[in-house]
């Protein structure tokens, strides 16, 4: 039995580009030509046609298929090959996950991972700094900061005016905010201590990582917010030295 490119990749299940591109690899051997100049394939190479797809079918890349025969160091690369595809499979999961939470809280398609819930309730500027949140911190201090955007949103008294701040508004509005946030900034850092210290829930080098919040924060806030959230800080820990005086 002889076959033409095309009726071989159409036993194997492939395309006569992909039996070309194996021949330009080296991983099929070019097959004898008819007198009409025609190749023609045998069993052997519809075996090992099939050989290949089988490997690559299970992740192996073609640049390592022909060092694939069968002994230890195909363990190996098969135990490497399980691990990446498990890897595989969790981003998979967790994408499922959080596109279920998208449509279920009809939250932006864009939404900070793990902010679904709120997503559609904050500003722009607030969902842009999750999103650099998201690269920057640790899993657990991300969890952390879901519960605080949470509580900010159900308990904080002028995240709203905040949020509407003009650029230029006036130091007595300034004030007046930065008063007004700093009771409930001092419960947030009374709860989470590591807001004082994030050094420690930072991925990468605390200097690089604290200084791309910093740029962030000025990049997506406008100058009255950024001298509110930095009173409203001073304040804050002013009034949890307080606490630890008269305690």
């Amino acid at each position: 039995m002889a076959w033409s490119t095309r009726e071989l990749a159409d036993l194997a299940g492939t395309t006569v580009n992909t039996v070309r591109h194996y021949h330009r690899l080296g991983l099929l051997d070019e097959p004898e030509r008819r007198v009409n100049g025609y190749k023609q394939y045998g069993v052997r190479d519809l075996v090992c046609l099939l050989r290949i797809r089988r490997l690559v079918d299970l992740g192996v890349p073609l640049a390592q298929i022909g060092d694939v025969s069968g002994g230890a160091t195909d363990r190996e690369l098969l135990g490497t090959l399980d691990a990446e595809l498990g890897a595989q499979i969790d981003r998979l999961t967790k994408a499922r996950e959080e596109l279920a939470a998208i449509v279920r809280d009809d939250a932006p398609a864009d939404s900070p991972a793990g902010f679904s819930s709120v997503a559609s309730q904050l500003s722009e500027a607030d969902n842009s700094i999750l999103h650099v949140f998201g690269r920057l911190y640790d899993s657990d201090a991300l969890t952390d900061i879901q519960r605080m955007v949470e509580d900010d949103l159900a308990t904080n008294p002028v995240s709203g005016e905040v949020d509407a701040l003009a650029p230029d508004a006036d130091d007595a509005t300034r004030q007046r905010l930065s008063e007004a946030m700093a009771p409930f900034l001092a419960r947030q850092m009374r709860e989470y201590p590591w807001l004082s210290e994030p050094g420690a829930q930072m991925v990468g080098r605390p200097a690089d990582t604290g200084q791309t919040i910093a740029d962030a924060m000025v990049e997506l806030y406008n100058p009255a917010q950024l001298d509110v959230f930095v009173r409203a800080g001073v304040l804050a820990r002013e009034l949890l030295a307080k606490e630890e005086d008269t305690s």
